[in-house]
């Protein structure tokens, strides 16, 4: 199957260089760019990397057997992911990935965090800042490392009043949603403000209206993304979910006052069955395709879903442009260059 096709909602041509001959009947078309969908999963640990533009994909069986949280570095040309479990709770980097070429490769980890972690839930990072968050109980943390050459450092650990779950860098802010609840909260200047082990209260807190649990969100050219998970088990869980996009989205969070509301006209809500969305754990969103994947892990046992035109359309009760199974899938990142 081209995965191309199956996963990048039609935006191929953003990225493919044409080359023309003299002939005009011989015509090439070069791509040279890059567009890869990393996506971890809670069954095996393993990491699945979706090429977006020429089709196929690449499994890595990693050390970890169960994993979320993901990030790629051009730098060393790694991935970073968080591993889950009784013996396994740190950071994990595996380098040069791209030189690797066959269908499905094991690997060793090649940089390992302290064991810190206890149940890591998504990876946010800001230079050679990598920050956690782990939802252990109702005061959630945030574990910042420090990556160094070839190793990770634990620099400080900050507890907050709420749970936890995505969280993303904005510039130097860190938001991060609250878990089990409505809300989305934000520390400003979060690396150089917080750089000691510290319970700290949010700069900012406001109430999304609409959404009754969320989980993932993810920001990219002035638009955020949030998933709603509803309801994590019983009835209809696996259909009950849903995501908001919120364009323009500094200048409405600004506008709300801490402990305000952001009203749900101010967002187009993608909800019902035909979304194929029970628990939308994690999302990434292409600003430049207008295009969001959801790592959808109640409906079918684990999903990919990817929808087209979200800033542009009215939102409502719209089926995936398409959804690829995964088993587990826990989180996703997307590289492009």
């Amino acid at each position: 199957m081209n995965i191309s096709k199956f996963l990048y909602v039609g935006a191929i041509g953003l990225f493919a260089l044409t080359s023309c001959s003299d002939d005009d009947d011989n015509t090439t078309v070069i791509v040279d760019s890059t567009a890869d969908l990393y996506a971890t999963s809670h069954t095996d640990g393993n990491v699945t990397k979706y090429d977006l533009l020429r089709g196929g994909s690449t499994v890595y069986t990693t050390e970890a057997t169960d994993s979320e949280g993901i990030f790629y570095s051009p730098d060393d040309d790694s991935f970073t992911i968080a591993a889950r479990g009784a013996t396994q709770n740190s950071l994990q980097s595996y380098l040069s990935i791209s030189d690797l070429v066959d269908g499905s490769l094991d690997l060793t980890v090649d940089i390992s965090s302290p064991s810190a972690l206890q149940s890591p839930r998504d990876i946010a990072v800001s230079g050679d800042i990598y920050v956690v968050s782990d939802d252990t109980n109702d005061n959630g943390r945030f574990f910042v490392f420090e990556k160094e050459g070839d190793s990770f450092t634990l620099r400080n650990t900050v507890t907050v009043e709420f749970a936890v779950w995505g969280i993303e860098f904005v510039g130097n802010d860190l938001y991060a949603v609250v878990d089990k609840d409505t809300d989305l909260a934000v520390f400003t200047d979060f690396v150089s403000t917080n750089t000691t082990d510290a319970t700290v209260a949010a700069s900012k807190r406001i109430t999304v209206e609409g959404i009754v649990r969320t989980h993932g969100l993810d920001y990219d050219g002035g638009t955020m993304i949030m998933t709603d998970i509803a309801a994590a088990s019983g009835g209809d869980f696996d259909t009950d979910g849903a995501f908001h996009v919120i364009t323009n989205f500094d200048s409405k969070f600004n506008a709300v006052e801490n402990g305000g509301t952001l009203a749900v006209e101010d967002q187009i809500r993608f909800e019902g069955d035909a979304t194929l969305l029970g628990n939308p754990v994690n999302v990434v969103y292409d600003a430049e395709t207008d295009a969001v994947y959801i790592a959808e892990l109640a409906n079918g046992g684990g999903k990919i879903n990817s929808y087209g035109n979200v800033s542009s359309s009215a939102g409502g009760n719209i089926p995936p442009n398409s959804s690829a199974v995964l088993s587990g899938v826990s989180s996703l990142y997307l590289y492009k260059d």
